[in-house]
């Protein structure tokens, strides 16, 4: 039996979003699911932050939430294929993960919540998804590809640990690494310290304009990652800056094949380009920071300040 192979690239799994979109798909809902539990429990934190996933040894976890003298968890464990829910009066509710209906996964989490005595209450209309169908209706996205499911784990892995370094050299302030569900990608975003302006014409499914004006109240630099969801088609990095400086389109960005879309707004270097670099970390890194480079300069952050030497 031939040892694993711990080499810089094999550690960065390939994974295309066309073998996967349906599985993709659904566990964008059910995150979505166990987000909206969050939402209910957790109290507001700037920008968001309060309610998002985070990414761990087997998966996505809540981390603990508040309810009332206890505190609750729930992760995605894609190593066993489960959805774990526990709680600090050591009670503990399981459910498999495999092939499903949206409104089977939706009935039987509900139920294990109850199980637990954490009876909650969410909104079941899916946020920032065109055409959604409300959680307990949706019979149509029912996809587990367990395989699928835990390279794009790993696939998220591998981007949270780089994207931890890079958090590491800001001094100013700067978001965890942390999962969006409403948006199914993983972010790290850093601050100017300014306020930013009101957010015009923005349109999310489903999201009210106070709920993005919460998320864009302050300038800022944003780096992502997300598997290929919302039309773009295959996994990629992505960058931008609101509100986008003057120039900031047109700055020299690396590594080669990173390259500004104007029909997002974005700056997008494939995840197979970055997986298949002499060496990834370096290549997102690279990627990091020459497009918050092209923010921060743009906009006239102070960078003395901020950045750490």
């Amino acid at each position: 039996m031939s040892p694993p192979d711990h080499s810089s690239n094999a550690a960065w799994p390939a994974l295309a979003y066309a073998d996967w979109a349906d599985t993709c798909n659904t566990l964008h809902l059910w995150t979505q699911v166990v987000g909206k539990v969050k939402l209910a429990l957790a109290p507001l934190v700037n920008h968001w932050w309060g309610v998002t996933l985070f990414v761990t040894a087997r998966g996505l976890t809540t981390g603990a939430m508040p309810h009332g003298n206890r505190a609750l968890q729930i992760d995605f464990d894609f190593c066993t294929h489960e959805v774990i829910l526990r709680t600090s009066d050591a009670r503990e509710q399981r459910i498999a993960l495999a092939p499903m209906t949206t409104a089977d996964f939706y009935a039987k989490l509900m139920a294990a919540l109850h199980a637990l005595d954490v009876d909650v209450r969410i909104w079941t209309m899916p946020l920032e998804i065109e055409g959604a169908i409300r959680f307990e209706q949706d019979r149509l996205h029912a996809s587990y590809d367990g395989a699928a499911a835990q390279t794009f784990w790993r696939q998220l892995v591998q981007a949270d640990r780089v994207f931890s370094i890079f958090r590491a050299r800001f001094l100013g302030k700067v978001s965890p690494s942390h999962f969006f569900w409403g948006s199914f990608d993983l972010a790290v975003t850093r601050f100017s310290g300014r306020a930013a302006p009101p957010l015009q014409g923005s349109k999310t499914p489903n999201v009210a304009p106070w709920v993005m004006q919460e998320a864009y109240s302050h300038e800022c630099s944003s780096l992502g990652f997300w598997p290929g969801n919302g039309g773009y088609g295959r996994a990629a990095f992505y960058a931008y800056a609101y509100p986008e400086p003057q120039g900031f389109g047109a700055a020299p960005v690396r590594p080669h094949g990173a390259a500004y879309n104007t029909e997002v707004g974005q700056f997008l270097i494939d995840y197979d380009a970055v997986r298949t670099a002499a060496s990834p970390d370096e290549a997102l890194l690279d990627f990091a920071q020459s497009t918050y480079e092209a923010a921060a300069v743009r906009g006239n952050w102070n960078r003395k300040a901020l950045e750490r030497g």
